[in-house]
C-alpha cells in the first residue's frame, strides 16, 4: 500500500513558520526514494512526517494503508518496531552494549532476540563486520558503527525504512558502503526506503528523487 501524504502541512515556532505547505505524493511499496533540496527545504521534516515519528499540523499522512492519525499510540508503537526501521546520521548506539547487542536491541523489546540472533549475525558478517560482533561502539570506526546502525534497523525486516542523512558524518568510502546496503536491501529484501540526502550522487543510486523547496514538491 507504500505511503500516502494528502494535503500535509507542518508549522512550526512562533511567530508560526510553515515548514511544509500542503505537500502531497506517493511512495509505492518497494520503492527507493531519495528526498532532496537546499537546507531548511523541509525534507528532514516532510521524512518525520512519513515515518509517523513527528504528527502534522494539517491534511493526513497513510502508512500501509493507516492513516497515522487515527490510530493508537500503543499500536503506533507496535507498527513501528515490527514494520518500520530507522537510520539517522548519529548512530544512536548504546555505549554499554555491543555490535551484536545493539543490532538485536528492537528485537529484545518484543521478546525476539534469541530467534533473531542467527539473523543479526548474518547481517553483521554481510555488512564486513565479522569477528567484531562483540566489541563496544567505543572500538569501532565511525563507518562501522553506522553499519551496526543499519543492521539494527533490519534486524526486524521492516517494510519500511526511513534514513536521515545516514552518510552525513562519514567519508565519502565510509558513505559509499552505507548507501550499497541500504540499495541492496532495497533490491533484494524490497524494503521501501526513504532517504534524505545532500549529496546528489548518493541521490542518484535511488530509483527516484524527490526535490523540495521551501517545503514544497518542485521537481
Amino acid at each position: 500500500m507504500g505511503i500516502r501524504a494528502r494535503d500535509v502541512s507542518k508549522i512550526v515556532g512562533d511567530p508560526p513558520t510553515r515548514v511544509i505547505d500542503e505537500l502531497s505524493l506517493d511512495i509505492r511499496d518497494g520503492e527507493f526514494v531519495a528526498l532532496t533540496g537546499r537546507s531548511g527545504s523541509g525534507k528532514s521534516t516532510l521524512l518525520y512526517l512519513l515515518s509517523s515519528l513527528d504528527s502534522v499540523s494539517a491534511g493526513r499522512v497513510e502508512l500501509d494503508g493507516k492513516d497515522l492519525s487515527r490510530i493508537s499510540e500503543d499500536e503506533l508503537h507496535r507498527f513501528r518496531n515490527e514494520k518500520m526501521g530507522f537510520v539517522f546520521q548519529f548512530h544512536y548506539l548504546i555505549a554499554e552494549l555491543t555490535a551484536l547487542e545493539n543490532v538485536l536491541f528492537p528485537a529484545r523489546r518484543t521478546g525476539q532476540h534469541e530467534a533473531r540472533a542467527p539473523r543479526a549475525r548474518l547481517l553483521l558478517d554481510t555488512f564486513g563486520l565479522s569477528g567484531k560482533h562483540g566489541r563496544l561502539p567505543r572500538q569501532l570506526s565511525g563507518g562501522e558503527q553506522q553499519r551496526v546502525a543499519i543492521a539494527r534497523a533490519l534486524i526486524m525486516e521492516p517494510r519500511y525504512l526511513f534514513a536521515d542523512e545516514p552518510t552525513g558524518a562519514l567519508d565519502s568510502a565510509s558513505g559509499e558502503i552505507v548507501l550499497k546496503i541500504l540499495r541492496e536491501a532495497n533490491m533484494k529484501s524490497g524494503t521501501t526506503i526513504v532517504l534524505v540526502t545532500h549529496d546528489p550522487d548518493f541521490a542518484a543510486l535511488a530509483g527516484r528523487q524527490i526535490h523540495l523547496a521551501d517545503g514544497r514538491v518542485v521537481a
